[in-house]
């Protein structure tokens, strides 16, 4: 009997087709998860690493611990869907033309208001590239959990659905800036009922882990954008007992401080998960808010206002990056940031350059996770021509370089300057004191518009 012979010109051919295979999916496997959790409303003093003792957020200051605590990081815009639209896509709402949340409606300006808030979308236009579209197309498992409310109003367009963004999978994305209630039945179109009484962070977090433990032997990206602790304020009965009649300082209702920690526990799962599917060392977690935290629940002390201004409370946000292996635990940085640097951030991670016409309002922030070197840029910028909710902010542009903060107000044309290493609480208004430091941040401020075509508010 003949035996086959293989010529060894054929076997090396086949090691040279092999060889390099083998090696990409070496690389392909050294690329981490993404679990990004975004939190509604989530004011920068509502945790216990913040400073706030009188909330209880264990699984979160465990994180914290865990990973990189930012300081100074910031929400692109003071209210939800411009930095969610910020974090999908690199561009900032000023770019974008999206400087509100959705939809802007004339009835929140105040009858004496001297300016028509600047025109703006309703929705994310899906010409825009955004970074599930990039993650997916490069091999990894798409999943998108919660609050979405970039499609419209009201349930919103089903055509502009996180699955048409780029994500795999959708449970509970619509145009729902808040949610019905908090307890199944949830009337939400793209979240199935399944447990009457049962509490959407905790449906969320089981959503999560199913898709982890489904998707756990290839690369994914998880985000986990939960409705709470927005509007309404709803947990369950155990914790609203335990904190009813309690009043601040550290928050301004009782039943807020019940969501916060409830909404703690359910992170706690979804870390605990992480673990036990044996992931944690190549998952990167993001842990962050859309915008300061609305003052009507939340004390946001020292911060000066909240959700709605351009004041810190109103854009200043927590921030945690944990990655073993990259972020030193325990680590503080306070560099400020921005939400549009998740984009070119999570890029990086998962190996991707951005294209010429992508993100080009954000910047990585490896050399800070790594803690290689500085940031390149030297200021960040911040455009909120449109009234919130509230109607009661002035509209306005603002920008941060270094210390110091200069907010323009369009009303007046007036100016106000803060230095924030010296004054967080901004009582100090120092434009009188500064006035050439003031008129240089007020042009910088006027070129950024500028370059960024950004909308502007009409007098009446």
């Amino acid at each position: 009997m003949l035996r086959p012979v293989v010529s060894k010109y054929v076997l090396l051919a086949a090691l040279v087709v092999l060889v390099p295979a083998l090696a990409h999916a070496a690389a392909e496997d050294q690329r981490p998860n993404v679990v990004f959790i975004l939190i509604d409303d989530l004011g920068w003093m509502d945790l216990n690493c913040q400073g706030n003792r009188q909330l209880v957020t264990p699984n979160i200051n465990r994180l914290a611990k865990q990973g990189m605590r930012f300081t100074d990081a910031y929400a692109a815009a003071p209210v939800c869907s411009p930095t969610r639209a910020a974090i999908l896509t690199g561009k900032s709402p000023a770019r974008l033309h999206l400087t509100n949340h959705a939809p802007d409606r004339p009835g929140f300006a105040p009858k004496d208001a001297p300016f028509i808030s600047a025109e703006m979308l309703d929705h994310l236009p899906l010409e825009h590239v955004t970074i599930a579209e990039r993650l997916g197309a490069a091999g990894y498992a798409t999943c998108f959990l919660g609050k979405w409310h970039l499609c419209g109003g009201g349930r919103g367009r089903p055509e502009l659905y996180p699955q048409r963004q780029g994500f795999d999978l959708n449970i509970g994305g619509c145009g729902f800036g808040g949610p019905p209630t908090y307890f199944d039945p949830y009337r939400n179109p793209t979240l199935k009922d399944r447990r009457k009484g049962e509490y959407l962070p905790d449906r969320l977090a089981d959503e999560a882990v199913a898709f982890m433990r489904a998707n756990r032997t290839r690369p994914f990206m998880l985000f986990l954008w939960n409705y709470t602790v927005h509007w309404p304020m709803e947990a369950p009965q155990a914790l609203l007992d335990k904190y009813e009649g309690r009043k601040g300082p550290g928050f301004n209702d009782w039943r807020y401080a019940a969501m916060i920690e409830a909404m703690d526990a359910a992170v706690g799962r979804l870390m605990a998960a992480i673990d036990e599917l044996e992931l944690t060392g190549r998952t990167l977690v993001v842990f962050t808010s859309d915008n300061g935290g609305y003052s009507g629940v939340a004390d946001n002390r020292p911060l000066r206002l909240g959700k709605g201004y351009l004041y810190e409370g109103g854009i200043r946000v927590p921030l945690i990056v944990r990655w073993p292996g990259v972020v030193r635990p325990g680590s503080v940085c306070r560099v400020p940031v921005v939400s549009t640097d998740f984009y070119d951030t999570l890029l990086e991670a998962a190996g991707l350059k951005p294209e010429a016409d992508e993100a080009p309002d954000g910047e990585s922030l490896m050399p800070l996770l790594q803690q290689t070197g500085p940031l390149r840029r030297e200021a960040i910028y911040f455009h909120y021509p449109n009234y919130a909710f509230h109607g009661q902010n002035r509209l306005g542009s603002a920008v941060r370089r270094g210390d110091f903060k200069l907010i323009e107000n369009f009303d007046d044309g007036s100016v106000e300057l803060y230095n924030l290493a010296e004054d967080i609480s901004e009582k100090r208004d120092l434009a009188a004191k500064m006035p050439e430091k003031a008129a240089r941040l007020k042009l910088e401020l006027e070129a950024w518009r500028k370059a960024s075509g950004a909308a502007m508010p009409r007098r009446r």
